[in-house]
This record gives structure tokens, sequence and C-alpha cells, in this order.
């Protein structure tokens, strides 16, 4: 298993870093804007990317286009939404997302405002969602972008930290054990699996944040 491993690490490494960093940007741009987000697995190209990281240097300069990719997708949705509004909703490709998933971001957006928007990035579905309703509200942009640039330094540190980290952990001390390439594949995959377990809890922390409005406005009109 090492030496599958010692092979995809030197594959990934021998690829020019600022090509390599600059593909992880684009695809983490793409992954973060509307209709191409739903289906671009960016953090997946992220992880991968990280392990090609060779020194600090290079770790800061990934972070930085990967944090720079994910502004860039983020503004591109909230401009889609500022720039067609309801109709990119009523379009074919808007209809495909589904009426729950639409009236979840908005109602998300109208309970919280900038909260929701910094929650949404680490959401499935509502990470391209929530940038072009929030375009299609009365948000602010400086408020919009304030917020999601303080939830992409998060998201972009967490993933370049962790692929790197496995990288390194491997080349100093797993890769002289014959099963050191599992000690790679654990960290990843605890890594996933809390990623994974932490998106469902903020899905239901959004969920309960959408009722608990809901409810606080129902009681106002009961009152």
């Amino acid at each position: 298993m090492n030496e599958i491993l010692d092979w995809l690490l030197n594959t990934v490494q021998s690829v020019d870093p600022t090509l390599r960093n600059l593909l992880a940007g684009l695809a983490i741009m793409l992954e973060t804007s509307l209709f191409v987000g739903l289906v671009m697995p960016g953090d997946t190209v992220v992880l991968v990317a990280s392990t090609g990281v060779a020194n600090l240097a290079d770790f800061f300069w990934l972070l930085g286009a990967v944090l720079l990719g994910s502004l860039i997708g983020e503004t591109i949705g909230f401009g889609i939404g500022r720039l067609f509004g309801e109709r990119i909703r009523r379009s074919k490709f808007g209809q495909k997302i589904g009426e729950k998933n639409w009236q979840l971001a908005d109602n998300f957006i109208e309970a919280r405002g900038g909260i929701a928007v910094a929650i949404s990035r680490f959401l499935p579905v509502l990470h391209s969602l929530v940038p072009v309703v929030a375009g299609a509200t009365k948000m602010r942009y400086r408020v919009f972008i304030r917020w999601t640039f303080a939830a992409c330094a998060v998201w972009a540190s967490l993933y370049v930290s962790v692929g790197y980290l496995a990288k390194e952990s491997y080349e100093q001390i797993g890769g002289t054990l014959k099963f050191g390439a599992v000690a790679f594949i654990a960290i990843i995959l605890i890594f996933v699996t809390l990623v994974h377990f932490a998106k469902k809890r903020l899905e239901k922390t959004a969920v309960k944040m959408v009722e608990d409005d809901k409810a606080e406005k129902f009681s106002k009109l009961e009152g």
C-alpha cells in the first residue's frame, strides 16, 4: 500500500505548484458558483492538491488561491442573484434544484442574514443557493462578503491543513513503517467523517433557526 501512496503523492507533487494551486482555486470557484457548485467536488480537489504542498510558502500560496477562488465563486453567485433575481429561480435549471431548497435558502437568509451566509458555506446545496438568494435580497455586498470571507477562511484553512498534515505525517513517520499508508488514509477518513457529521449538525441547526424564526413571528402575530 505504501508503494501506491508514494506513487499518488509523487504524481501530485510532480505537477507545477503554480498550476496545481490555480487548478485548486478554479475548482473551488466553480464549486461555490450556482449550478456548477451542485456537482463540482471542489473540496476533493483541494484535499488532493494539499498533499502536494512542499513547504510553508507553498502552503500559504495554495491557501490564498483556494480562499480567492472561494470569494470569487461566492461573488459570482451573489451577482447572479442581484442581476436576475427570481428569473434564475424560475428557470429550467432553477426548477431542477427544487422549490424546497430555494425556500429553505430564502427563510434562512431572512431569519439570520449574515450568519446564514457564513453557515451555508459548510452545507451541501445551500452553499450554492444562499449567495444567489442573498444577492436577490436587499443585503449589501459588503455585509455579504464580510461574512463570506470569515467562513471561507475557516473552510480553506481546514481542508488545506488536513491534506498537508496527512502528507507530512506520512513522509516523516508513516513512510518508515510497513503500513504507513494506513496512517495517512486514517487521517483523511477521520477528517471526512467529522466533516460529514458536522454538516449534518449544521443542517439541523439551520432548519431549527428557520423554525424558531417562524415561531417567533407567529407568536407576535398572535399577541
